[in-house]
């Protein structure tokens, strides 16, 4: 496992929630989205375990949806829960602090000016 990818475990629930807070997305467009965020070493196979885990905490709700006249297969829209909405606040309370708390380290060395 890459260095990326450990620390990314950790923090790819927080962006999926951040990119279902204002609409629904179904698997392969996440991925597109992540993708196009820069998160390009996010598999779209890792993201499938992580949205059925999520669906088993009640973060998110899935929809299965035909689009008209797509003429494939059923898509499943994911969308927040209310609990979902409240770890995505959590989330960004606690990331703003890690970041400023690592930027701070990565930048200073963790001295005081």
């Amino acid at each position: 496992m890459t260095t990326q990818s450990q620390m990314l475990k950790g923090i790819l629930e927080g962006c999926i929630l951040a990119l279902m807070e204002h609409r629904e997305v179904y698997g392969y467009e996440l991925s597109t989205l992540l993708e196009n965020s820069g998160l390009t070493f996010v598999s779209e196979g890792s993201i499938y375990p992580l949205l059925l885990r999520m669906q088993k905490e009640a973060l998110i709700e899935g929809t299965l949806r035909s689009e008209p006249g797509a003429g494939g297969p059923p898509r499943k829209y994911y969308r927040l829960t209310d609990k979902g909405q409240e770890t995505l606040k959590q989330f960004k309370q606690h990331w703003g602090t890690l970041k400023e708390s690592v930027d701070f380290i990565l930048t200073s060395g963790g001295q005081q000016a």
